[in-house]
């Protein structure tokens, strides 16, 4: 199998798995999401720790543990995800699957807007009108909702900023999941600590199934992050953009057809406004790659003739 298409396996079983999150944090039911938060942060440091042992990337785990200031954007990194998986297993929890669906689904043009605040970056003006749908979408939603689509809003900013900070730290996703877990861990191990004295852990009360349910967290965690890094390496920036919308379909479907969380018709009008949006944004991003791809290769070619 050739790089390309093992880039492109790779990416859509990343988002496939993230899809399906909802249907699993479900199963785990009836933990609160405060000790699903604790486990799935507890054994994804578990997890890691194997897969560095495996890859023997403990020598660079040393090295990295002596820069303060690296350290000090992982921490960052670090509560920036814990609020994004908090909020996402409280939604799914509390039957809000759609919700985080739409997250996900206006994440791409949050990190616009982020990029604008952040990196004084301008837009061009497909990309400014792209924008400009997503926030006619989330007037709607807030109409149809009666308050701001705040689980999505949260969602949505606190990815793009995690997504941020993690390139800014240019670290390899396995290094970096296993110090953003290192650096939840006291607080999770406090959380369950507190939750057992309370006599509220399900963990070994419910059953077989269930506590193993709660231990493979760091994997599910783990492995679809690490099958994206597999991919980023292997296929172009925009093929990952167009697959990153699987993973919220994924979910949409899953909220409104198995557990049958209500789509009024308005609720769906702002959908179908952040899904025009996402086409904008895709076709903007695909033709300025292509412009920038035949750009390249018209100055290759001069060079050559030279």
């Amino acid at each position: 199998m050739s790089q390309l298409r093992l880039g492109y396996l790779f990416g859509f079983g990343a988002y496939v798995l993230w899809g399906f999150f909802p249907a699993y944090f479900k199963l785990l039911i009836p933990s609160s999401a405060l000790e699903i938060l604790a486990h799935r942060i507890l054994w994804s440091l578990a997890f890691m720790v194997v897969v560095l042992t495996f890859m023997r990337r403990w020598r660079n785990i040393k090295q990295l543990t002596g820069q303060p200031a690296r350290l000090a954007g992982i921490s960052v990194a670090a509560v920036l995800i814990g609020v994004n998986w908090a909020t996402y297993i409280y939604a799914v929890n509390i039957g809000q699957i759609v919700e985080t669906a739409l997250g996900y689904f206006i994440n791409p043009l949050v990190v616009i807007v982020l990029g604008v605040i952040f990196f004084a970056e301008r837009l061009r003006p497909v990309q400014w009108a792209a924008v400009g749908l997503g926030t006619v979408a989330v007037i709607v939603l807030t109409v149809d909702y009666g308050r701001p689509p705040w689980i999505a809003l949260i969602l949505a900013i606190t990815f793009g900023l995690y997504g941020f900070s993690k390139k800014r730290l240019g670290l390899p996703p396995a290094d970096g999941l296993l110090l953003e877990s290192a650096a939840l861990a006291l607080p999770a191990a406090i959380t369950l600590g507190f939750l057992t004295t309370a006599g509220k852990t399900t963990f070994g009360e419910v059953s077989t199934g269930h506590t193993l349910l709660l231990m493979a967290a760091g994997a599910i965690t783990a492995v679809p992050l690490l099958l994206f890094a597999g991919a980023a390496n292997r296929i172009p920036m925009t093929a990952i953009g167009m697959l990153q919308y699987v993973g919220p379909t994924i979910q949409l479907i899953i909220g409104v057809f198995v557990f049958h969380e209500p789509m009024p018709p308005v609720r769906l009008a702002g959908f179908c406004l952040v899904w025009l949006a996402l086409i904008v944004f895709s076709w903007d991003a695909i033709a300025n790659a292509r412009r920038s791809s035949r750009l390249a290769l018209a100055v290759t070619s001069a060079a050559s003739v030279r």
